[in-house]
């Protein structure tokens, strides 16, 4: 198969690059490296089935005149937690617009990547593809990531009834692991491992008692390839990508086991909490666990990782980063 890839030399980009070229297909791979880094491509730059297009897919005659069988769209801005919504909000609808666009022009699936944060405070857990979303007040900017996807989950779907525009949308639930982003953008993990390594305080927002279900990168890549190989199933569907609801942490927790797993004794982990004042006017999610039910039932899917095998793993590629 064919397909272009947005987000290419980002996180789950990359890993699902490799993957995907390993089983054969021809990979074009788009990437502005704002978030992505050319090092998380050395495995695959030179693969014979796979071209790189440095550029924006906010600029449409960049992926304009690709053809390909399948588009999946990874390129994303992120929560604005230290920086303003507006460009969360315009980027994100402009790339969604901009690759809409493409699918249907070529008559091609969209598999787009959404997020778990869609769900927002909905006290009922665990969330399903069919669970409410509910969301802040529009004054506090945290929501603006998730108020993007729902956009263009709507979009998406809106764009099958009228046009049908064949598509798969995936949310994601804390994916980590191998090329994530060393800064706050690749999730809590990233910024403890290093922390812990240079033995600093660890930075915990907020009280530290919010839980997340981490999945570790090569489950949501197990995941990915199935959405992409069984299209006759997973087409005009959503999916949870996630590991099983046992694995639910409280960040706290999280900082304890990282410091304890980089540093291999018993001292106590050096924590330093930080309001969300700092931020401005931020609301967080105290819990977060998914249902991933649908996914396993339809597509076969089976988490393989805990969260303490995928640190482990984690960790070590990070160490020989920042070593």
């Amino acid at each position: 198969m064919k397909i272009l890839i947005t987000g290419a030399a980002g996180f789950v980009g990359s890993n699902l690059t490799e993957a995907l070229l390993e089983r054969g297909h021809h990979v074009t791979g788009v990437d502005n490296l704002s978030y992505g880094e050319l090092r998380n491509m050395d495995d695959f730059i030179d693969h014979k089935n796979f071209i790189f297009v440095n550029g924006d897919v906010c600029n449409y005659s960049l992926i304009e005149n690709i053809k390909v069988d399948l588009l999946i769209h990874l390129a994303s801005q992120k929560i604005p937690r230290y920086s303003n919504s507006l460009r969360t909000l315009e980027e994100n609808q402009s790339m969604t617009k901009n690759v809409i666009r493409k699918s249907l022009a070529d008559d091609i699936r969209l598999l787009f990547s959404s997020t778990s944060d869609v769900y927002g405070k909905n006290p009922q857990i665990p969330f399903s593809e069919e669970s409410n979303l509910v969301l802040g007040p529009t004054n506090v900017k945290r929501w603006a990531y998730a108020v993007s996807k729902i956009y263009s989950e709507h979009l998406i779907i809106g764009n099958n009834a009228e046009h049908d525009l064949k598509y798969t949308i995936v949310r994601f639930f804390g994916s980590y692991g191998k090329n994530q982003n060393l800064t706050w953008w690749g999730g809590p993990q990233s910024g403890f491992i290093t922390k812990a390594f240079n033995n600093e305080e660890i930075e915990v927002h907020g009280t530290g008692l919010q839980t997340r279900t981490f999945t570790y990168v090569k489950d949501t890549v197990q995941a990915l390839v199935l959405c992409v190989e069984k299209e006759e199933v997973a087409t005009n569907k959503i999916y949870n990508i996630a590991s099983e609801a046992v694995e639910e942490v409280t960040i706290i927790d999280l900082a304890k086991t990282i410091w304890k797993l980089v540093n291999k004794n018993e001292s106590e982990a050096k924590l330093n909490f930080i309001p969300y004042s700092t931020f401005g006017k931020y609301e967080d999610v105290m819990r977060r666990v998914p249902d991933i039910s649908k996914i396993k039932a339809e597509l076969g899917y089976a988490s393989e990782y805990s969260l303490e095998q995928g640190l482990k793993e984690t960790i070590e590629w990070q160490l020989k980063i920042i070593s």
